[in-house]
């Protein structure tokens, strides 16, 4: 359990301490605002939220709770005020977890003294171990898990950024990954990452969080487990997509000023890497197309022959595919 007994313990020492620290509070933006407008339809009744640091969770956290939700649980590494919103407005109550149920789990808190006030000896929540609590397959078995978490940037081959901008570090991993991977493998689960379509430097001038390629970024999730990306634009799903049709999506959640210069950008890379893919896709359909099922006439000494035959045929035909995509990438025309 969560609790020591008194006779486990060999010593206790009293004595003063400082009061807790306080997180800084962080107030809600209308940009915070509309991208957690744009997550709520997949929320549902039942839900067990992870939310991350930063003021986009919390403005969720006060919008659930003006909501019609309810029996929501809690699974999340960090406990910010955003569970306290939920827990005053009657949403959070644990009783539909899977696992832990009855009770909010979480590994850290950060935020004001009245959640600080709110968990001490609160048997409704339980701080456990960070190995327990990120564990992709614990997170794996809580049903309708939902995973929000932020970050930096995003490339057009939806790599995500979440700790540098550039070669500059500014944050640490955290367990952003390991809910990623958990949320989208448990039932009913999505993963969302979510940011501002923008940001300004310290003259004003605005740049675009949706950037063409990385250069010298620390890539904190691979683009093979990101899934939801969320800005005040609007929400899109990258499961199963192509690299291009990956592109395609997150230009159109993109600011509208860059995204022109998005679409210029990915249409070089098309014509370079994109290209590849889909000259693979294109393969792959081809021998498929070029595939016969083999003669079940065992005994029938002309069918085998027709099969090897027909084997034969598909090699040098897929070695001709092949030797034409070569010669139409050196041209850059196909």
């Amino acid at each position: 359990g969560e609790c020591i007994h008194v006779s486990e313990v060999d010593y206790i020492v009293e004595g003063k301490h400082e009061p807790f620290t306080t997180g800084k509070p962080y107030v809600p933006s209308e940009i915070d605002r509309k991208i957690a407008q744009n997550l709520l339809p997949y929320i549902c009744d039942g839900a067990t939220l992870q939310l991350g640091i930063g003021s986009m969770p919390n403005a969720l956290g006060e919008l659930i709770a003006e909501t019609d939700r309810k029996d929501l649980g809690m699974h999340t590494e960090l406990c910010s005020d955003a569970y306290l919103h939920l827990y005053k407005a009657g949403k959070l109550t644990n009783k539909k977890k899977t696992i832990d149920r009855g009770k909010g789990v979480f590994g850290v808190a950060i935020g004001s003294s009245e959640l600080y006030e709110w968990l001490d000896d609160n048997h409704g929540v339980a701080a456990y171990p960070l190995e327990y609590v990120n564990r992709p397959d614990v997170i794996a078995q809580i049903d309708n898990m939902v995973s929000i978490n932020s970050c930096v940037s995003v490339d057009l081959y939806g790599q995500v950024s979440s700790e540098s901008f550039g070669a500059r570090q500014i944050s640490g991993t955290g367990g952003q990954l390991d809910f990623l991977i958990g949320a989208s493998s448990a039932r009913g689960g999505k993963a969302f990452i979510c940011m501002s379509s923008t940001y300004k430097d310290k003259s004003g001038q605005l740049f675009s969080r949706v950037l063409p390629q990385f250069n010298g970024d620390i890539i904190t999730s691979p683009r093979s487990q990101v899934y939801f990306l969320a800005t005040e634009y609007g929400v899109i799903n990258m499961e199963g997509r192509s690299t291009w049709e990956r592109a395609e999506g997150l230009i159109s959640i993109a600011h509208p000023d860059f995204r022109d210069e998005l679409i210029k950008e990915a249409e070089k890379r098309k014509k370079i890497c994109f290209w590849e893919e889909k000259n693979a896709e294109m393969l792959c359909m081809f021998q498929k197309c070029c595939t016969f099922a083999p003669s079940k006439q065992k005994d029938d000494n002309r069918s085998l022959i027709l099969g090897y035959g027909v084997m034969v045929t598909q090699q040098i035909l897929v070695l001709f595919f092949l030797v034409r995509v070569r010669v139409a990438q050196q041209k850059k025309v196909f």
